[in-house]
């Protein structure tokens, strides 16, 4: 989905307008829907916008949101034609989140389930503390994302910044721009023909065109999380 227009009403689609109705009562109103559509106008940067959804919503939401934005997010279908702050999709369960600009730090982090989408650039942090969600990003991320992933995947199209990868567990990161460094036990992996149809089916789902054969594979080396008695009296 392009961001080169902006949304229009979909057919049976309810619609909010923040600059008119209050952040709280447009809240009730999505928590309070069993299901169905709805356009959120003029977000102005609110922070805490359709957050802790537990249905099976269609949320289109046109402008720029603040932090934590769908956060704790399952099942609902969040669209963000704009860019998003801290935390967008924070500790995701399931459904999927897509922002159609740049994401600040920390997007996905804590993540359990659902795929999140950043068209854009995603900053520092981005899917730190994983725990299996699936994260696509079409540009760059920031330094230290992926740090200690636990589970899931990250996929990032363009570049990674500094300490890829840090401290991660058994997470799979796959980048097909370059890595500014990668962090402690983080390494590259193999690329075998089972990462090749995993991603290629991320791709579709986040709908990103590109070849799975292009990118590099990562992840950890386990060498941190592995008790070892000769160091048991170091400081």
């Amino acid at each position: 989905m392009s961001r080169d227009a902006p949304l229009a009403p979909g057919r049976n689609e309810t619609v909010y307008d923040l600059a008119a109705t209050d952040l709280r009562a447009v809240n009730r109103a999505l928590h309070a829907a069993p299901d169905g559509a709805v356009m959120i106008r003029n977000p102005g940067g609110a922070h805490a916008l359709a957050c802790g959804l537990r249905s099976p919503l269609q949320v289109r939401i046109e402008g720029h949101v603040g932090y934590y934005c769908a956060g704790m997010n399952r099942e609902a279908e969040v669209t963000i034609d704009g860019n998003a702050g801290t935390g967008v999709a924070e500790n995701m369960m399931s459904g999927t989140v897509r922002v159609l600009g740049n994401a600040s730090q920390s997007a996905g982090a804590s993540g359990h389930g659902g795929l999140l989408v950043v068209t854009g650039t995603a900053s520092a942090r981005c899917g730190i503390s994983m725990k299996g969600i699936d994260i696509v990003v079409g540009g760059d991320v920031g330094h230290l994302s992926g740090f200690m992933a636990q589970a899931g995947n990250l996929v990032v199209l363009g570049d990674a910044g500094a300490a890829f990868g840090d401290s991660l567990y058994e997470a799979d990161l796959y980048v097909r721009g370059a890595v500014a460094g990668l962090g402690a036990d983080c390494e590259e992996k193999p690329m075998t023909d089972a990462d090749r149809e995993k991603l290629a089916a991320l791709l579709r789902r986040a709908e990103m065109d590109a070849d799975p054969a292009a990118f590099r594979h990562y992840g950890s080396a386990r060498r941190l999380y592995n008790f070892r008695i000769d160091n048991a009296g170091s400081r």
